[in-house]
């Protein structure tokens, strides 16, 4: 029978859902206020409480419209759109990663840093020398 064919079962989604976050009963129990033997009842029902449905898909991080329609195959048609739209924008090793700027440009701007906060650097221990022979001569 396919999916599209049987009826919704809100706590069978929940539980892909969860099991697709890589998330246990126990965690998503702790994270709504309750135990997990009430999410494994949860996870059998066809239908949950509407409030109860508000913060599971919150704990989940997914809409409660995500869970209602939840199917297996708009899970596979995402990765696979992902990875095809992924995989068009450069080779496995820089997938998508294309420098914008000139990375000698960067180097340079970098060394340029370095130089000033060394010059500060700098300045500061003088500046803190002076005071220090300052207070010294005071001393005498």
């Amino acid at each position: 029978m396919s999916t599209l064919n049987r009826p919704k079962n809100i706590g069978r989604n929940i539980s892909r859902i969860r099991e697709l976050r890589g998330m246990k009963q126990g965690a998503l129990a702790d994270a709504i206020g309750t135990n997990q033997q009430t999410i494994s009842s949860i996870e059998t029902s066809e239908t949950v409480d509407f409030e109860k449905l508000v913060q599971i898909a919150k704990a989940l991080g997914v809409t409660v419209e995500a869970i209602e329609n939840f199917t297996e195959e708009s899970v596979f048609n995402f990765f696979n759109n992902f990875y095809d739209n992924s995989s068009s924008q450069g080779n496995s090793f820089n997938q998508g990663m294309n420098a914008t700027f000139n990375p000698l440009d960067k180097v340079i701007e970098l060394y340029e840093r370095l130089v000033l906060a060394e010059k500060e650097l700098v300045q500061a221990e003088k500046e803190k020398v002076e005071y220090l022979e300052k207070l010294l001569n005071k001393e005498k």
